[in-house]
């Protein structure tokens, strides 16, 4: 639903979207959907063109499906029907769509700001509920906001559209009752809680630069305006804010001490939606992670330092009770994880729901259960 953005989302819980029926039936997805589009197949992760000039009842029939559409790759770059490398605007699956809406929780006279315009389909759907003009939408591609403006109007729905980089958020409209953001974040722009109203609630996936994943994040801003706190709330994964998609480090110069030894630490695996990955996330802080599959049936947990020049990597194969371990740099990665899932397991190994968040003017704070018993990050 964003070009602010890096990968697509995945299906998110959450209760029918009643409150939001008429808005889903007044504004249907295919108004906002161009003629060539890609299908996005979430069981495989992969996409398929799909074209409204060549095949319209299956263009139709993707536009009405509860899966995801990619309608740009590679930031505007990529030509032609072939899948591209990196998808960067897309329309989100709709069953999505709808239990962010409903955590939104809009009440009539609220104003909106939109983080991530894309199709223009979130924002008509604002739209249809607040009234134009109670809902602002902030694009950072221009050509993304130019077709989303076009078909907003051919729907007969004229928001606010701006062609900027959301994580200013954009202050001639402030303030707001609600900020919902339809791109993956991983530090939430405190400029954002300066142009919401006490009160506020802020919504957005958010996580860690650990793995691709990420959760619902609702937030309320204090009585003050200047911090804002609340808790995560179920997985999802999205593209990331553009300002904010992951730097691969580069690997170390030759030069570092490498080192080798043995543990007997077994975590759970790292599968591409497993909960455990994104937890991980949260207690190791400016470390990023890759899983290498081996022809014999082990793998490879590599850790990768963003802060230094560090690097660790853990075979695992079946039935060995000790692991390889090999680590390079001043950093010891594979200590690190060790003791964050080691404190991950002496807290009773607590689920996605028990962490939150507090956004102050000096960053952002992880907690576990309450805002009083932050992460040993």
């Amino acid at each position: 639903m964003t070009s602010t953005a890096q990968k697509e989302g995945r299906p998110c819980p959450g209760r029918p979207a009643r409150t939001w029926d008429a808005a889903f039936t007044a504004v249907p997805r295919s108004l906002f959907l161009p003629d060539l589009m890609w299908a996005h197949d979430l069981a495989t992760n992969t996409s398929r063109a799909v074209s409204r000039t060549s095949d319209p009842d299956g263009w139709a029939a993707a536009a009405a499906a509860d899966i995801p559409i990619v309608t740009q790759w590679d930031d505007g770059r990529h030509h032609g029907e072939q899948p591209g490398s990196v998808p960067t605007s897309s329309a989100s699956q709709p069953s999505v769509v709808a239990a962010m809406l409903e955590h939104l929780d809009v009440q009539a006279g609220q104003r909106v700001l939109e983080v991530g315009t894309g199709t223009g389909w979130n924002s008509a759907l604002l739209s249809h509920r607040l009234g134009d003009a109670n809902v602002v939408t902030v694009e950072i591609d221009p050509d993304v906001t130019a077709r989303a403006r076009t078909a907003l109007h051919k729907a007969g729905y004229r928001p606010t559209v701006v062609c900027g980089d959301g994580a200013a958020g954009w202050a001639p409209g402030a303030p707001y009752d609600r900020i919902v953001a339809t791109c993956a974040l991983r530090e939430v722009p405190h400029a954002w809680i300066r142009q919401a109203r006490p009160g506020a609630l802020i919504l957005t996936p958010w996580g860690t630069h650990y793995s691709n994943l990420d959760a619902l994040l609702r937030l309320e801003v204090d009585d003050d305006g200047t911090t804002a706190s609340g808790r995560l709330l179920e997985p999802v994964e999205f593209m990331k804010l553009r300002s904010q998609r992951l730097t691969w480090p580069t690997p170390p110069a030759n030069g570092g001490t490498l080192t080798e030894s043995s543990t007997a630490t077994t975590p759970p695996e790292h599968g591409r939606h497993a909960a455990f990955t994104f937890l991980m996330g949260l207690l190791l802080d400016g470390v990023t992670h890759a899983v290498q599959p081996h022809d014999d049936g082990a793998r490879t947990l590599w850790l990768y330092s963003l802060t230094e020049p560090a690097w660790s990597a853990t075979t695992f194969r079946e039935g060995e009770r000790e692991h390889q371990v090999r680590q390079y740099g001043a950093r010891r990665l594979w200590e690190e994880f060790e003791t964050a899932y080691a404190w991950w397991t002496a807290a009773g190994q607590p689920g996605l729901a028990r962490f939150g968040l507090t956004v102050t003017p000096d960053g952002q704070h992880l907690w576990l259960d309450d805002p009083t018993r932050p992460l040993p990050r």
